[in-house]
């Protein structure tokens, strides 16, 4: 094929930064939206000036006319609806969290390992240069002996009526919202999951957590922090701390490319700002995706660390809840 032929599934808010993202990359190109209903896919597709609107998830994965979805669906559909389109023979690019157990996740690889299609955690920040700096500085040694990662993700949630994000049974609370950025960050830096977790959550009368912080644990006295939050305002940073300095990075996980910095604070006491290209923050994993289809490149976020985004989360939750440390 010349270039990926991308569907939408579902009309979800976060398809507002894929748009223009499949728009801008090299191999790819927009061509259909699913909704539940036509109505609802009709003006969606005006309104974007998509080509194509399937009235049901259905319609679009029996299709010829798509190569590859993306799915922002609800956290709790991400499993169902990546396996239904690996059957049907389309590669996918999932919003995270991939999945909410690693049963799911398992059941998802088996899928796509069956299909010989793409699979692929969509993780945005993980493709962006800044992201790709930190970790390049890091392999350097130029923080020396990595020991400690702090990273954080709050936002204020002002429209709170049916928010999904505030329902328990659709995977909603801040740490499988935001705190999955922070999670990921960790374990970029420090090689992979953690020996053991500890946690708290404030858990509102929604029945999800709104604020949820834990402490990771690696070999050798390494240590980690992340912090989440539906009830602060917007605050994202990431700090890694090194036997020869401190790497800081303002805005981690989110866009506003204009107002992204990243520091190293030397063991002399002199600091350096570090220049960050200006990129679409989206555009990363749609490249990652077309190449992956078209050139049979591995994608770069593997699966075994989506399944491990989702195994450390499912321990943090059970630490949070239980009061206890959890070993993974």
């Amino acid at each position: 094929m010349a270039d990926v032929r991308w569907g939408l599934l579902s009309t979800a808010d976060i398809n507002k930064d894929l748009i223009p993202a499949i728009r801008a990359s090299e191999r790819g190109t927009l061509v259909a939206v699913a909704s539940r209903t036509q109505e609802t896919a009709d003006a969606y597709a005006r309104k974007w000036e998509i080509p194509t609107a399937f009235g049901s998830y259905e319609a679009m994965l029996g299709s010829d006319q798509i190569d590859a979805v993306y799915i922002g669906l609800p956290n709790h559909l991400h499993a169902e609806w990546t396996i239904k389109a690996l059957q049907s023979g389309k590669h996918v690019l999932c919003e995270k969290p991939v999945a909410l157990t690693t049963d799911e996740v398992d059941s998802m690889i088996a899928a796509k390992n069956k299909s010989g299609l793409v699979l692929a955690e969509a993780f945005m920040y993980r493709h962006h240069p800044q992201t790709k700096l930190a970790t390049q500085w890091i392999m350097d040694g130029r923080l020396g002996d990595v020991s400690f990662v702090r990273a954080v993700h709050t936002y204020k949630m002002l429209l709170r009526d049916g928010n999904i994000r505030l329902t328990p049974e659709f995977g909603g609370g801040s740490m499988w919202d935001v705190g999955v950025y922070p999670l990921s960050f960790v374990q970029l830096i420090m090689g992979g999951p953690p020996e053991r977790v500890s946690a708290e959550q404030f858990v509102s009368a929604t029945g999800v957590d709104e604020v949820f912080t834990g402490q990771l644990f690696y070999a050798d006295g390494k240590l980690a922090q992340i912090s989440s939050s539906f009830i602060n305002p917007s605050h994202t940073l990431a700090e890694v701390f090194g036997t020869e300095g401190r790497l800081s990075l303002n805005r981690p996980f989110v866009r506003m490319d204009a107002d992204r910095q990243m520091f190293f604070h030397a063991a002399d006491g002199t600091s350096q700002e570090i220049d960050v290209p200006e990129t679409r923050l989206y555009l990363g994993e749609v490249e990652d995706m077309n190449a992956a289809i078209l050139d049979g490149t591995p994608s770069f976020l593997t699966l075994e660390e989506s399944r491990n985004h989702v195994r450390t989360t499912v321990a943090l939750y059970e630490a949070a809840r239980t009061g206890k440390i959890v070993t993974l």
